[in-house]
């Protein structure tokens, strides 16, 4: 009886394995594994319904410190295509994606695809560019235009749905273009001084007339020393920056830190709020989309510089 019973069940299991296989391979929709929050909110905004989106990382995680795990080199083995940001901003993958390269495999470095002529330059990176290039939203549009294309190539018979949501996120990021605009022009240019734990906001910095200055550098991976917080503290006081700001994926006490050596020579700065900076907030929330996290960095700028 007991002998019969373990039969049945192995043949259940069996069955039951068979079955997802079948409907897996049957499955229409392509198998796409992105790196950034940023990336996957964007595949996922063009791709809909008819694309497996599988993004490697999450809220709050850092793209720079980033080490693949087992399951993340299963995930992008069997993509159809991989999406990432590139210029050298997912540093530690950078090795694993060289082994990914397949003739049946596409792998797309959006930010590689940009006019080198327009990047910010930096010796932080092999690449000698700053890969922060999100927080420009023209060159996330070209990101957008990308994916619509990449993916209409794969998967022609559902080029014209691509197409439609490529046109509808347009629509959607030229009102963000719109919005930040306005906030943005509420606060008079003299204040618009950002200091933020690591240098990722310079294409925003370009795009919307402030100063950017970073505590780390462009990347994570590079310490601030104390050296370094002690002349950014005497900037601080020098320009009467009123607020600074941590970011999501950064460690706080960085700008902590840096609080403590303006408030060490009789000064104050208030830390002016969080700001999602290398990955998008928690997935179900207005952060958790590129849209949302824009609008929320904006807000809390502006709000506290003023």
């Amino acid at each position: 009886m007991k002998m019969k019973s373990t039969y049945i069940v192995l043949t259940l299991t069996l069955l039951a394995f068979f079955s997802c296989k079948e409907a897996e391979e049957k499955s229409d929709e392509l198998n796409v594994v992105t790196t950034t929050t940023m990336i996957t909110d964007l595949v996922k905004n063009i791709g809909g319904d008819r694309v497996r989106v599988q993004g490697l990382m999450g809220a709050g995680v850092d793209p720079h410190l980033y080490k693949a795990s087992e399951g993340d080199v299963s995930k992008l083995y069997n993509a159809d295509i991989i999406f990432y940001n590139g210029l050298h901003l997912e540093g530690k993958l950078v090795d694993v994606f060289e082994k990914m390269q397949s003739p049946t495999k596409t792998m797309v470095a959006l930010a590689e695809e940009l006019d080198k002529g327009g990047l910010i330059g930096s010796d932080y990176f092999a690449s000698n560019y700053d890969p922060h290039v999100w927080f420009d939203i023209e060159y996330f549009k070209s990101f957008a235009r990308k994916v619509s294309s990449v993916l209409s190539e794969k998967d022609p018979e559902n080029a014209s749905y691509y197409q439609e949501n490529l046109t509808r996120y347009l629509g959607e990021l030229d009102v963000l273009q719109q919005e930040i605009r306005a906030a943005i022009d509420s606060l008079p240019v003299e204040k618009r001084i950002l200091v933020t734990a690591h240098d990722a906001f310079n294409y925003f910095g370009k795009a919307y007339e402030f100063e950017v200055v970073g505590l780390q550098g462009l990347s994570t991976a590079t310490e601030a020393g104390v050296q370094d917080v002690q002349r950014l503290s005497e900037f601080i006081i020098e320009k009467q920056v009123k607020a600074i700001f941590v970011e999501s994926s950064v460690p706080r006490r960085t700008i902590e830190a840096l609080q403590e050596a303006v408030r060490s020579k009789g000064n104050q700065v208030q830390i002016g709020g969080s700001l999602y900076s290398d990955a998008l907030g928690n997935r179900g929330t207005d952060e958790g989309t590129y849209l949302g996290m824009f609008r929320y960095n904006v807000n809390t700028i502006v709000s506290a510089l003023k």
